[in-house]
């Protein structure tokens, strides 16, 4: 059995222009994108197979990576379960003139060991922690398997309340495109990293809608994945502008996945994203203000900051156990 360090893989990036979102500074979704095929190596290793993310825990950007930096992503196996597998995934920046280097972000992703029908199937192999150190993450894994196992079991219900609310948004973007050839990896499975992208990019929209400037990518909120979307399915995206702060705000993104053959649609995740409003210099600008009106936007609002206030605690602990890391 290895060890969690003999798991670990490493990414190296430069952020060229063409990875921007906001002025000079990596796109949100692209750095999502490059965290889930780093987590990938690892989990499909271990595995010894097909995997699919099924989970991904909070992800905020401590600060942006701009262009002209190098981006390392290191991705470890640090839990295995029955068919799933916990991946730790950390990415630094580094400024090459001066060798300065900071954690960028810290995740947590959850993927699926499954067979050629996208069935779960056991991982052969588990993980065997060397040390104190290797224990501690295995120990924090398995408290954060039991958060997700609690928020997984409002699957049904959480299915339901997608379906049921109403797109009463004032302020909403829409899209939909096809799941191409080459966005697959394994088998007919769509590389959820492009689902990412995808979804941070509709959130984007609205948010540069709204503002009528830059925004830029500041967390993604918990989520889970309730089914693998497939080359040649149809991806319709559904953003709503949540909640208003002073220089951020709160964008939900529905995601939903239609079969063209059977005329299927079904409910593949729902993300919670907070976006900053940015100048042309990269500093925050205040956000125009939203009274939320109606029924859909009030409740909307309120659950949004419910989430904001956990945020805000997240970010600081996060923040603490760097500063005692460092």
């Amino acid at each position: 059995m290895p060890s969690i360090s003999e798991t670990a893989v490493e990414m190296t990036q430069f952020v060229l222009p063409e990875h921007a979102g906001a002025p000079g500074q990596i796109h949100g979704g692209r750095m999502m994108d490059w965290i889930t095929s780093a987590g990938t190596i690892p989990a499909s290793r271990v595995a010894r197979g097909t995997v699919v993310l099924g989970a991904m825990d909070d992800i905020d950007f401590l600060h942006p990576v701009l262009v002209g930096e190098i981006a390392t992503l290191r991705a470890q196996v640090e839990y295995v379960g029955r068919s799933s597998l916990e991946v730790g995934v950390r990415v630094y920046s580094e400024n090459p003139a001066t060798g300065q280097r900071a954690v960028t972000l810290s995740s947590h992703l959850v993927y699926v060991s499954v067979d050629e029908e996208g069935k779960p199937r056991p991982v052969p192999d588990k993980i065997a922690p060397a040390g104190a150190d290797e224990e501690a993450l295995v120990a924090a894994a398995v408290a954060r398997r039991g958060e997700r196992l609690a928020r997984f079991a409002r699957k049904a219900e959480r299915l339901r309340e997608a379906t049921e609310e109403p797109d009463d948004f004032r302020w909403q973007f829409e899209s939909a495109r096809v799941v191409r050839a080459h966005e697959v990896l394994f088998r007919n499975f769509m590389i959820a990293g492009k689902l990412l992208f995808d979804m941070d990019e509709a959130g984007g929209i609205l948010g540069a809608r709204y503002t009528r400037g830059f925004v830029m990518t500041a967390c993604l909120d918990a989520m889970d994945f309730y089914s693998p979307v497939r080359a040649r399915e149809f991806l319709i995206f559904k953003a709503g502008l949540n909640q208003v702060g002073r220089t951020s705000m709160e964008i939900g993104v529905k995601v939903l996945a239609e079969d063209p053959r059977k005329g299927e649609v079904r409910h593949t995740c729902t993300a919670y994203l907070t976006f900053v409003h940015l100048g042309r210099d990269r500093r925050p600008r205040p956000v125009p203000p939203f009274t939320p009106e109606t029924p859909g936007e009030k409740r909307r609002w309120e659950a949004a900051m419910v989430r904001r206030e956990a945020r805000l605690a997240r970010v600081k602990r996060l923040k603490a156990s760097l500063l005692h890391e460092g």
